[in-house]
């Protein structure tokens, strides 16, 4: 049975952290504020894993309230996405993810990135699908007050 699970994620930027994104620290004059990294792409393609699975959010794993996972590396929430496919038999299909940002230039780090998902989900990097786009300076991400993303993920289940 093939399964499919959307993720969004959206951080705010914040002077004083560092940039990640798909697992890369990308050069910029702001990064992303939240409680892990906050690597917004990794939290959607993580959501969306989940959705596929018929799990909750990446919260329910991993709650912003517990301060172990204070500045932790996303890739340990997809690890964990792969253990719980692994746990029911399943194997990933593909991802395919959105990034929406109006700065910096995504298309130069985007195949470390999908690198850095490839490996944390335990798949081939050519499952893994990555594009980016900006809002066109509207709303919050064309005022390059945060940065968004969507993913999907598609997910085969034993019946």
């Amino acid at each position: 049975m093939n399964r499919v699970g959307i993720g969004y994620d959206v951080h705010r930027l914040k002077e004083g952290r560092p940039l990640i994104l798909g697992g890369v620290n990308i050069p910029h004059d702001t990064g992303l504020d939240g409680h892990s990294d906050a690597d917004v792409l990794m939290h959607a393609i993580c959501d969306a894993v989940l959705g596929a699975l018929g799990e909750g959010d990446i919260g329910s794993f991993f709650p912003p309230s517990d301060p172990q996972w204070k500045n932790a590396p996303s890739k340990i929430f997809l690890e964990e996405a792969a253990r719980q496919i692994e746990s029911r038999g399943g194997r990933l299909i593909n991802v395919d993810a959105m990034l929406i940002a109006e700065a910096p230039k995504i298309a130069p780090h985007v195949d470390a990135m999908k690198a850095n998902i490839a490996a944390a989900l335990d798949v081939p990097a050519t499952t893994i699908g990555i594009k980016a786009t900006t809002n066109e300076t509207m709303g919050f991400v064309g005022r390059g007050e945060g940065m968004a993303a969507h993913a999907v993920a598609s997910v085969e289940l034993p019946d």
